[in-house]
């Protein structure tokens, strides 16, 4: 018997079973319609509520497609499960009927024919659907709908344990997808979100360590007709299902999709998508299950599929940072003052950054090295000649002198509570920028002081690991292993962009720092917990990166920084990406010899570090492309236009309009990255 209730049962169904999931597909008294998902220990994962569904607009009933029939095949690809389908007719229906006298719609045809099918592979939870259909007449349709699914329909219902939309939402207990924790509308509503804001094509969520996803081809053209607009897959999430009002989470598919920003959020389509005789819609996507929360779903799928691969070779690679080199030599000199650039007049110096030097000694007898060289040598007489020893807020102040790295050591564990962490301090040691203060006062806080959050105490917890190894104090130790503990049980990365986002929102970089800190935690205490932790943390990378691009805007393997608004209004990270975030993360992991390739070999994190690398080079300013503006800072237009920012990057990406934004970003973090993508493999470093 099925366990869904919103359904008029014709008792006949039929089971696709492979020992890894269990699909019941279930017939209504008008034909085949709807399937429910299992996992092999017989949890109730959801409801896949139709072959699908078309409305159109001149009439007010929305049309599921169902099939008289069913044929099933099997063989090397699995169990496959085929349904030659055609939309119900609303007219046929009445027929008969006390409504036949007072009701007629003048359609007397099915909308939509064609086949859908369910093939479920082997040793495998994952069930692949298939929709090939073709209009049989022309029309105006609010929505064809494919794949739709009702996770924890008549089951465990609204509840879960998290879910994630990559790029959009990071969920967890009982918050709401589209809420206005981390925004401000109207930019919280993102149920139907312009497709290119999705980072992943999966939506994932879980409930009592068990995982379902939803995936799908983005770029896969589902419908399109003589030289117009093609649409492409339309996700739609909802958690808890408050576009139905239900109780239950909602994972779906449909067309059209939103064409620009200011049709997000319409699963009424208005204006209405134009379908004409014989045009066809095709839908592909595959629903599996994992055994794990929603993080491990998207794990789980980019284990199946791999990561996606780079186009820039090694040589590319030596390319760049010759034309890094050249930056540096040229336009980021000033002459008695150092290096920089004129957005931040007061940042220029003797400072010499990181990979200078061995560029320098990698070029040696090269007129730009040998130029550089000289620089760097005036930078030394100054007295200063160095960077910070690692980039980031992860670095030490104290360098090398004993006394000064117990000052700081003692300092920092000043601020630890007695429970090992660490609170946030907005009015003190974490005012970096007037944001949090102007957000305050014209909306609410984005955090509370005295909160925490991971990254408030993984950072120092890195820097305590960091100040034990280089004086052997063991309270420093101790510190960090505290702040560890006092994490573990945490499972969303928040609290990285502390100065101008909610603390509690998904954030990249507090991944980054917490993957750094479990694992230098692992190394020094050797808890097998810590490396686990550690990996976990990696892994929290992935929802934020994307995966894919289209044609019309190259982003593969650009970041989101966090999914969130910054002061509530004033920068959409659900819409932009950002870039140095995810640098810093593997740069400092190159200056600490963290290979996350050889601690995480499941996930090929050595193409990921690649990915992220050749996206920031992707991202390089060159004046004359003119895909720049400033943002808060006008006046540095000028500068820009004459090229005087050339070989930086800038801070922010537009998802949508495929621009760059922001202020400007010194390169010597690229330059980092790409010295250890060149260094994996090698024994003689």
């Amino acid at each position: 018997m099925p366990r869904y209730t919103r359904a008029s049962y014709a008792n006949e169904m039929l089971v696709l079973e492979n020992g890894h999931m269990r699909i019941e597909v279930f017939k209504r008294i008008g034909g085949w319609g709807w399937a429910e998902i299992y996992t092999p220990a017989g949890k109730f994962m959801g409801v896949l509520e139709h072959l699908g569904e078309i409305m159109i607009r001149d009439l007010e009933i929305p049309m599921r497609l169902e099939a008289d029939e069913v044929q099933r095949e099997s063989g090397d690809f699995g169990e496959r499960l085929i349904f030659p389908v055609k939309s119900v007719v609303v007219q046929e229906k009445l027929k008969g009927t006390s409504f036949a006298n007072w009701i007629h719609y003048p359609f007397s045809e099915p909308f939509l024919v064609g086949e859908v099918s369910l093939t479920l592979v082997p040793d495998e939870p994952v069930l692949y659907i298939s929709h090939r259909l073709i209009s049989k007449a022309n029309l105006y349709v609010r929505y064809i709908r494919g794949p739709w699914l009702k996770v924890g329909e008549c089951s465990f219902g609204s509840r879960k344990t998290d879910a994630i939309f990559p790029g959009v939402e990071w969920l967890i207990g009982d918050e709401w997808s589209s809420g206005t924790d981390w925004f401000k509308d109207p930019w919280a509503l993102r149920f139907a979100p312009h497709p290119n804001k999705v980072s992943i094509p999966v939506m994932a969520c879980s409930y009592d360590g068990d995982g379902i996803g939803m995936a799908w081809d983005p770029n896969r053209e589902v419908t399109g007709w003589f030289n117009y607009r093609r649409c492409c897959p339309q996700p739609v999430f909802a958690s808890p299902n408050f576009v139905d009002r239900m109780n239950n989470h909602l994972m779906g598919l449909m067309v059209p999709d939103a064409e620009i920003e200011a049709l997000e959020n319409r699963v009424y389509a208005e204006p209405p998508l134009e379908l004409h005789l014989d045009q066809e819609i095709e839908f592909d996507a595959e629903i599996f299950i994992s055994r794990g929360n929603s993080l491990q779903v998207l794990v789980d799928w980019v284990k199946r599929h791999g990561l996606p691969g780079v186009p820039l070779s090694h040589e590319d690679f030596r390319w760049t940072l010759d034309r890094i080199a050249d930056a540096y030599n040229t336009r980021f000199w000033y002459e008695e003052k150092g290096f920089g650039n004129e957005q931040h007049p007061d940042g220029i110096g003797p400072n010499i950054p990181l990979f200078l030097e061995r560029y320098i000694r990698e070029n040696d007898g090269k007129p730009t090295a040998m130029e550089l060289k000289k620089k760097i040598e005036w930078c030394q007489k100054q007295g200063k000649g160095r960077s910070r020893d690692i980039y980031g807020r992860i670095g030490l102040t104290g360098g090398n002198e004993r006394e000064k790295l117990l000052e700081e050591g003692k300092k920092i564990l000043s601020w630890q509570r007695e429970d090992g962490s660490f609170g946030f301090e907005p009015d003190g040691r974490h005012y970096m920028k007037d944001d949090f203060v102007v957000a305050r006062s014209f909306i609410e806080p984005m955090g509370l002081a005295h909160d925490t959050a991971l990254d408030i105490c993984a950072v120092p917890a890195i820097q305590l690991l960091r100040l034990w190894e280089k004086t052997g104090v063991e309270a420093f130790k101790e510190g960090a292993r505290k702040a560890l503990e006092y994490c573990m049980p945490m499972t969303r990365p928040e609290g990285g962009d502390f100065w101008e986002t909610p603390l509690h929102s998904p954030n990249l970089l507090a991944a980054g720092h917490g993957a750094i800190a479990y694992y230098l935690g692992y190394k020094v205490f050797g808890d097998e917990r810590y490396r686990q932790k550690a990996i976990y943390w990696l892994r929290s990378l992935l929802p934020f990166t994307h995966l894919w691009e289209t044609e019309q805007v190259r982003m593969l393997y650009n970041t989101k920084p966090c999914l969130c608004s910054s002061d509530w209004y004033f920068a959409n990270w659900v819409r932009d990406h950002v870039q140095w975030e995810v640098l810093e993360t593997f740069a400092a992991s190159v200056q600490l010899g963290i290979d996350w390739g050889e601690v995480d070999p499941e996930v090929d994190w050595h193409l990921y570090h690649e990915g992220i690398t050749s996206a920031a080079i992707r991202w390089v300013i060159d004046h004359r492309d003119n895909k720049w503006k400033p943002h808060n800072m006008p006046w540095t237009l000028k500068a820009y236009k004459e090229g005087r920012f050339d070989g930086c990057f800038p801070d922010t990406h537009n998802t949508t309009t495929g621009n760059y934004g922001g202020m400007v970003i010194m390169p010597d973090v690229i330059a980092v990255n790409i010295y250890g993508i060149l260094d994996y493999g090698r024994k003689d470093i």
